[in-house]
């Protein structure tokens, strides 16, 4: 089925722009404050939320109410609310809590836009060094300290040559964890912990591989979009569609991300 290229993208940029203004203006006052609370989600491990995360992502939702009030949206913080356009906006208002608490520059705002054949528009913003990531349809572009710049990434053919990214050295179970390591000890550099930078840093041409898993539609689907509309590729651990989550691939190129997929599907077997 085609991606209907019928959404008038430019309205779209601008609400989403808006809102990535929004949530940047909320944010950045708790960034680095010493006395930041936090509340811990998740029981028997770490998982935080802040009222930086809930502020932003209720900055974005209030432009959405008066802006585009047709639409759906879907937030981490605030779930689901249901829409009449076909459009559903997806939103992880910071995406790396973990790294936002501990004051590294490597959280990000994720906007996606999603239709029925999954998301079309991916804006990823780093508000402390002021960088904006943005893809749709083929077009792919940052914004940052050194001005604007076209995205594309890399041509990297060969495993042994690659940039692999992944957030946490376990990257998921036991399994996922040592299928991840299959692929990462034939790459010629592994790091962790950039949360959904490494994804800004792959539509950049800067590294190739990005793998995770355990993922949530709004930890993915502004990312893919943005990889997929810099010349990358995204996919599940079986090449199928990731834009709900799980386990996630991205790569700069079919090359790269053939050889890693054939190691993740064979450990994982």
């Amino acid at each position: 089925m085609p991606r209907n290229h019928t959404h008038d993208t430019a309205a779209l940029d601008a609400t989403a722009q808006r809102m990535a203004d929004a949530a940047r203006n909320v944010i950045l006052p708790y960034f680095r404050r010493p006395d930041l609370s936090e509340h811990n989600k998740l029981a028997g491990g770490y998982d935080p939320v802040t009222e930086a995360d809930r502020a932003a992502e209720r900055a974005m939702r209030d432009i959405l109410a008066q802006e585009r009030p047709e639409d759906a949206i879907l937030g981490e913080e605030y779930g689901l609310k249901a829409g009449t356009s076909g459009l559903t906006w997806v939103l992880d208002p910071i995406d790396g809590t973990r790294g936002f608490v501990s004051g590294t520059p490597t959280w990000g705002v994720l906007i996606a836009i999603s239709d029925d054949l999954g998301p079309f528009y991916g804006l990823i913003d780093q508000p402390y060094i002021g960088e904006r990531f943005i893809g749709h349809h083929g077009h792919a572009q940052m914004t940052g300290p050194h001005g604007q710049a076209a995205l594309r990434t890399r041509a990297t053919s060969m495993l042994g040559d690659a940039v692999v990214f992944t957030t946490f050295p376990e990257v998921g179970t036991t399994q996922e964890g040592a299928a991840f390591h299959a692929v990462a000890k034939h790459a010629k550099l592994t790091r962790y912990g950039m949360d959904c930078y490494a994804y800004a840093l792959l539509a950049a041409g800067q590294v190739d591989l990005v793998i995770e898993a355990g993922l949530q539609a709004y930890d993915i689907q502004a990312p893919l979009a943005l990889v997929e509309a810099a010349g990358g590729i995204v996919t599940d651990w079986q090449g199928e569609p990731a834009h709900q989550g799980g386990r996630a691939i991205a790569a700069a190129n079919a090359e790269i991300h053939a050889q890693a997929l054939a190691i993740l599907k064979d450990a994982m077997s």
